[in-house]
């Protein structure tokens, strides 16, 4: 596709995965002092604890993180930060961190830096990534294992 035929919106797409952290730091900015701080520390943990794991805005114009494809999101709100997981429902959650009832979403809300210190949050960004990294993910689906 030449670049005239592009829509702003996929050139909006295609800048906001290639400037990822820009455009996450423009994103918290607008926020409360309070959340930037913990997606300040979240972007930390993420990145300490997948190694390697690039950030981008997805489509919906949500902070991203990948690792092998699409891993996980966080959306600031007011009062607290939704961390999410796209695979969620195929991680193990012995610390019962996760919630939603989507069919493979589930997330876990942070309310302080104190939330990102416990253990089990740091075994599901583990998870996660070993989960992408055993069968990695083509935008929001599996890619099909070759035969």
């Amino acid at each position: 596709m030449q670049a005239a035929e592009r829509s702003a919106e996929e050139e909006w797409v295609m800048k906001a995965i290639a400037e990822g952290g820009k455009w996450i730091d423009g994103y918290v900015k607008k926020k409360d002092e309070k959340i930037g701080e913990i997606v300040k520390e979240l972007r930390r943990l993420v990145k300490k604890t997948a190694e390697g794991a690039s950030e981008s805005m997805n489509p919906w114009k949500l902070p991203t993180f990948g690792s092998n494809g699409p891993m996980c999101y966080f959306s600031a709100g007011k009062n607290h930060v939704t961390f999410g997981f796209l695979r969620g429902t195929s991680l193990p959650d012995p610390g019962k961190l996760l919630e939603g009832t989507g069919k493979s979403l589930r997330h876990v809300k942070l309310r302080s830096v104190e939330d990102l210190r416990r253990p089990a949050l740091k075994k599901l960004i583990q998870a996660a990534a070993r989960l992408n990294k055993k069968e990695p993910m083509e935008g929001m689906k599996p890619k099909k294992k070759q035969d």
